[in-house]
């Protein structure tokens, strides 16, 4: 149950099933009958607030159902009766209990808020009435169940429409919904449950959703486990080009996480001012001196070097553009982190007319800092206005895999396929986090997977690494966790 609906998708879902025989108020039905769940037996006192649209028919069930377990229960309807219609005229007209005009004092005498008012398909700012009862909601104190998504948030986006409800736990249908991942949306959900209401998965084989929650379900298959026959050269060999003196750190932190990640050979490449710092400070990687962008060419034209980080520690600037134009112009799976993107803010073009042509792999790795610089004209569209939307844009005119980073990464392919992830704790936002997760990917690279399925098993490896080793991380502790998270991987992949 990886696959995330869009607004649009879950409609067609919705629509799918009901053509298939299941009655829409059956669905409805079912719905309000996994939020009335979600009440527990001792909060006696609730109050419903519903909108006129199907959100709110979801409210009513969920009334008329907790009213017959012997709650007290009031629904606060947000708009004019006369605005009901379809499958919520009929679940308001089966509830039989008070209700009464939407005001905020209405919320004082509960002991729990289902917050019914808009669903997943807001796409306006919230104003007026609406917008005083998610005020009066938050400020309540009390418990809020949020049916679908939380009032407010744009479920394709994840975008706070103004203002939005802040949930204790959220109940959603079929499968979750972008703005249960993305940011802000998430912070908003609470734990989010996801109910089966009987939608049959066999539409989404029709629906055909192209966005997915990240983790061993979507790449696991592809995943590159170790083989009894196996020997270090079939691993592969990534390498990972230093920056000059003072800037090893970065390159090897990335080197060590490309190790880790199970490449079988890597070698920082490295300026030869640097070559003794970085070869003292290496075991298992090795050092070669390779000084700018003709020996890096040169260094890569052996094919078993199969895959090829710059930007970590590289430093900003020609020698920088240089470099990355040589390891693009060869066979390696190419990523370009930090200081490689940045070297091409004020000429964007120049990169992405060698990406968008290129067959083997090129995974872009910014952080919103870093997209901005070098893709202002997409952050700044108006039409773009959610993460994913932006991410999906540049995979499309790059080429390349694009891993947006952030505690909501996503990671976005060329084809329009999108993962979005939700592991990683807030303790991974340290220096040289990056840099290892550069590494990640090359070693994932040089083992063979694609780019979209090594940019997205990486990101996930990353978080799980974050969360084994816990609060008081650095960067240095992230290959180190690795090999217990693999652990646990390979006992679900059967390996």
């Amino acid at each position: 149950m990886n696959e995330l609906l869009t607004t649009a998708e879950m409609a067609e879902a919705d629509r799918l099933t009901i053509a298939g025989g299941t009655p829409g108020p059956t669905l409805m039905e079912h719905a309000g009958r996994a939020v009335a769940d979600a009440v527990r037996a001792e909060q006696k006192r609730v109050v419903v607030v519903a909108g006129p649209g199907n959100n709110g028919g979801d409210g009513f069930v969920a009334a008329r159902l907790l009213a017959e377990r012997g709650h007290a229960v009031t629904v606060v309807l947000v708009g004019d009766v006369g605005r009901l219609k379809g499958d919520a005229l009929g679940a308001f007209e089966r509830w039989r209990g008070p209700t009464v005009p939407a005001a905020p004092d209405a919320l004082k005498d509960c002991d729990i808020v289902a917050d019914a008012l808009f669903g997943a398909g807001l796409d306006r700012p919230v104003e007026g009435l609406s917008r005083a009862m998610i005020e009066a909601m938050n400020a309540s104190g009390k418990p809020i169940i949020a049916v679908d998504l939380p009032s407010g948030i744009n479920g394709s986006s994840g975008a706070v429409m103004g203002v939005a409800v802040r949930a204790t736990r959220t109940v959603t249908f079929f499968r979750r919904k972008p703005g249960h991942l993305l940011l802000p949306g998430r912070v908003h959900c609470g734990p989010v449950d996801v109910a089966d209401i009987g939608i049959p998965a066999s539409v989404l084989a029709t629906v055909d959703p192209q966005t997915f929650a990240n983790g061993p379900e979507l790449w696991g298959p592809r995943f590159p486990l170790p083989r009894i026959d196996g020997h270090k050269y079939s691993r592969g060999h990534a390498v990972v080009v230093s920056g000059g003196l003072s800037t090893t750190g970065a390159a090897r932190l990335a080197a060590r996480g490309a190790l880790r990640a199970g490449a079988g050979l890597v070698t920082v490449a490295s300026p030869r001012e640097a070559l003794a710092v970085n070869a003292a400070s290496n075991l298992a990687v090795m050092v070669r001196p390779v000084d700018g962008p003709a020996e890096l060419s040169a260094f890569l034209v052996d094919k078993r070097r199969n895959a090829v980080v710059l930007g970590p520690g590289g430093g900003v600037g020609l020698p920088m553009r240089d470099q990355v134009k040589a390891a693009l112009e060869s066979a390696a799976a190419v990523v370009l982190d930090a200081d490689a993107l940045t070297s091409f803010a004020e000429e964007p073009e120049a990169l992405l007319t060698v990406t968008r042509n290129r067959k083997a792999p090129v995974v872009l790795t910014p952080h919103a800092g870093e997209f901005t610089r070098l893709f202002r004209s997409i952050g700044s569209d108006s039409k773009l206005h959610s993460k994913l939307e932006q991410a999906r844009e540049v995979a499309k005119v790059s080429g390349a895999v694009v891993l947006f980073k952030g505690p909501d990464t996503v990671v976005a392919a060329p084809d329009g396929r999108a993962s979005i992830s939700d592991n990683a704790p807030p303790y991974l936002a340290t220096a040289g986090a990056g840099d290892v997760l550069a590494g990640m990917i090359a070693g994932l690279l040089a083992q063979g997977m694609d780019g979209f399925d090594a940019a997205s098993a990486a990101a996930w490896l990353h978080g799980e690494a974050a969360k084994a080793f816990g609060p008081g991380l650095i960067a240095e502790d992230l290959s180190e966790a690795v090999p217990a998270v693999y652990r646990r991987l390979y006992a679900v992949l059967g390996a």
